[in-house]
């Protein structure tokens, strides 16, 4: 538990020493959502409707920022290395690093989520849905995106190819998570059905990342 503690906070005592980085995903967030009004259009109606998707499309492209190097940084200095030789399971030090990457990245998106709907004019009770489901459903984002940056640690430049392997991972997520945060003007049976599809795939996320990425980084 220890090991487990530690790589968390390395993780993010690295993310507040590079300038910005743990801020970026957030300014990226912020750009989408103040660009697309513009694009769309003064529709007020409109953006109401189509804000949840939004909010978590820009969500999932603001979570690509920084993972290609989740674990290439580690490769080049050799810290992967000796994480992977230490008493503590590779499973679990890849889910500590990507606890870590989604304390800086998917739960500032989903606590200032509401802020950013007032850009979209959703309701009051559309902003909390909308947050609610980014709460549990980033997770499932992030953990797609550290599948991917297992398996592409090894490579120089590999950001072109994480994005490709890890985009279709996350569409499950997208389309629960937009379900949930537009069934809750139905009804709140509406909106738990694809809460808890969401938070079954986050769930199922941490484990397949878990697996799939220390097979990875363990190489044949």
């Amino acid at each position: 538990m220890r090991a487990f503690v530690a790589i968390i906070r390395r993780d993010l005592l690295i993310a507040s020493r590079i300038g910005g980085a743990g801020a970026l995903p957030l300014v990226f967030f912020l750009m989408l959502v103040t660009l697309i009004p513009f694009a769309i259009g003064p529709d007020l109606n409109l953006l109401s409707r189509i804000g949840p998707a939004i909010l978590w499309l820009a969500a999932a492209l603001a979570t690509l920022i920084g993972l290609d190097r989740l674990f290439q940084a580690d490769a080049e200095d050799g810290s992967l290395d000796l994480i992977l030789a230490s008493a503590l399971p590779a499973e679990l030090a890849i889910v500590a690093k990507g606890f870590a990457h989604w304390l800086t990245t998917g739960l500032p998106l989903a606590l200032c989520s509401p802020l950013f709907g007032l850009l979209l004019a959703l309701t009051p009770q559309a902003m909390m849905d909308v947050a609610a489901s980014l709460l549990v459903g980033t997770p499932a984002l992030t953990f797609a995106g550290v599948t991917g940056a297992a398996l592409t640690a090894r490579l120089r430049r590999g950001g072109l190819i994480l994005s490709i392997l890890v985009t279709p991972l996350m569409i499950p997520a997208l389309i629960f998570g937009v379900s949930a945060a537009q069934a809750a003007s139905v009804g709140a049976a509406s909106f738990f059905a694809p809460f808890l599809v969401l938070c079954a795939i986050s769930l199922l996320s941490i484990v397949i990342a878990a697996v799939a990425g220390a097979a990875a980084l363990r190489g044949p």
